[in-house]
């Protein structure tokens, strides 16, 4: 645990080094460091650049990923609206991803996101177990019959099956990946690291932003 979290902090510490000293490198490759997803997909109808992130807090690369996505995050344009979306391959992702709809119900996820990463991650708790869940959830300082409401209502339920379809429909393989604008997808095993990965990011952005100017004018 200690020399997972000791990771997270280097990983994090070599992150913001790259990007003080970030140079606008070769445009990213088509079907290389990129997919175009076809047809595009609509998003929530913000008017900025959507970003949205598909992850899994089952997911050890998701994890991993962390540190550099909230340096990411504090730098990125403010005509950029970033959120997550829990990705869904196979059944067995359904109650972490149920945990997930649950504590944003709850309005949890600022607080408690973080934490379920690192109790999967780093301390092995095996949190799909809804005992062990609802177990973990009390040590938060959370209501369990609370938590328990917000996860088996039939919001979240819903929310669960959108999360499989939206996976679908955004042609996602694996997770961490990130869409920019409903059109283009990337992850880190495309680029081949965690810096590459948000330089092109950034690219996609700025190709989106291109886009949108283009259709005004």
């Amino acid at each position: 645990m200690i020399h997972r979290m000791w990771l997270h902090a280097v990983i994090g510490i070599l992150i913001s080094a790259f990007y003080s000293g970030m140079a606008v490198g070769q445009q990213p490759l088509l079907d290389k460091d990129y997919r175009v997803i076809v047809p595009a997909q609509p998003g929530e109808g913000s008017k900025k650049i959507e970003v949205v992130e598909f992850f899994y807090y089952g997911c050890p690369h998701c994890y991993d990923l962390e540190p550099a996505l909230k340096t990411w995050l504090k730098r990125k344009p403010p005509d950029v609206e970033f959120r997550q979306q829990p990705a869904v391959f196979r059944e067995n992702w359904i109650p972490l991803t149920k945990t997930f709809y649950a504590l944003d119900a709850m309005g949890l996820l600022p607080k408690l996101s973080d934490k379920v990463f690192s109790a999967v991650h780093d301390e092995g708790l095996g949190l799909s177990d809804e005992s062990m869940m609802s177990k973990w959830i009390g040590q938060q300082g959370v209501d369990p019959a609370k938590f328990d409401e917000a996860y088996r209502s039939f919001a979240v339920q819903n929310k669960v099956q959108r999360a499989i379809q939206i996976t679908r429909d955004y042609q996602v393989k694996g997770t961490p990946s990130i869409v920019v604008a409903g059109k283009y997808i990337t992850s880190p095993s495309m680029t081949g690291s965690f810096e590459k990965f948000f330089q092109v990011v950034d690219q996609l952005i700025e190709m989106a932003r291109k886009e949108t100017m283009a259709k005004k004018s």
